[in-house]
């Protein structure tokens, strides 16, 4: 791949998230609805030896340190670049995150999406940046096809939350996946009624270390919204809105009352969009 070259790194939303196991070396089997949001972190890299310069928002809650996952994964792809990461999204806050930012640079570069998961169980989805079923430990990835556009809030209270623990706080850990075989979403209104009949496992436990979790669901249903729900470990909330027009309401009305927390409306994006 020819350099310079930008590339979005979009937010991943777990729309569910069922712990389904644990294995005896502790790893936990997931079955979880994947989308990828039009909005996220954005990497330009440049010609130049391996170098990583952190801005935006969140850049000061990162370390520029060599084990940073962007540096790892341009390690991984045993190429070299002067990469800047513009860090829009909040830090370990259970929407991709370092696994979408490496999934990012892996891209640039024309890396193939085999051994990726050496990142982090989040990057292979992340490098095929479309909906998705991922079960397993993420390893097992079906595609799906396009579903229907959500109008979307989300919201993290910008506390950190961590995700050892929330899976140490699991009451049980045998849950019930997702039917076998997923319905179609014929649109958005099909879409969160199958969603109605799912969960996040990680919802409870998350609350329970902290309570500011139900807090921002509780918010998002006081401003309308038809499903709100926790993504990955936490902390961030995500609402489900009936149009455009009532998210964007929400989000102000939201970021009125809550001058401290991060609160952002966004869509679905179906692939990952280079520019």
């Amino acid at each position: 791949m020819l350099l310079p070259r930008r590339e979005l790194a979009p937010a991943k939303l777990n729309l569910t998230l069922h712990v389904t196991g644990q294995r005896a070396d502790g790893f936990h089997l997931l079955d979880s609805l994947v989308v990828f949001l039009d909005m996220g972190d954005v990497l330009t890299l440049r010609e130049g030896p391996l170098s990583l310069d952190l801005t935006g928002p969140f850049g000061p809650g990162l370390a520029a340190d060599p084990d940073n996952l962007c540096l790892r994964a341009a390690r991984l792809a045993g190429r070299e670049a002067a990469i800047t990461l513009e860090k829009n999204l909040p830090v370990a806050s259970g929407i991709g995150g370092g696994s979408a930012d490496a999934a990012a640079v892996l891209r640039a570069f024309g890396a193939p999406a085999a051994g990726t998961e050496a990142l982090g169980a989040d990057v292979p989805v992340c490098m095929a940046g479309r909906p998705t079923r991922m079960r397993g430990l993420g390893e097992i990835l079906d595609s799906l096809p396009a579903l229907p556009d959500l109008h979307l809030v989300l919201v993290n209270p910008l506390q950190g939350l961590s995700t050892p623990a929330v899976f140490r706080a699991l009451t049980r850990r045998d849950n019930a996946p997702m039917p076998e075989t997923l319905p179609a979403f014929p649109d958005a209104a099909a879409l969160i009624d199958f969603l109605r009949e799912c969960r996040n496992d990680l919802q409870p436990p998350a609350i329970a270390l902290m309570p500011q979790i139900g807090t921002c669901l509780a918010a998002l249903e006081q401003a309308g919204a038809e499903l709100a729900r926790m993504s990955g470990s936490g902390a961030t909330c995500f609402g489900i809105f009936e149009s455009a027009q009532a998210a964007q309401a929400a989000q102000a009305a939201i970021s009125a009352t809550r001058p401290g927390w991060w609160v952002i409306a966004s869509g679905l994006a179906p692939v990952p969009q280079t520019f």
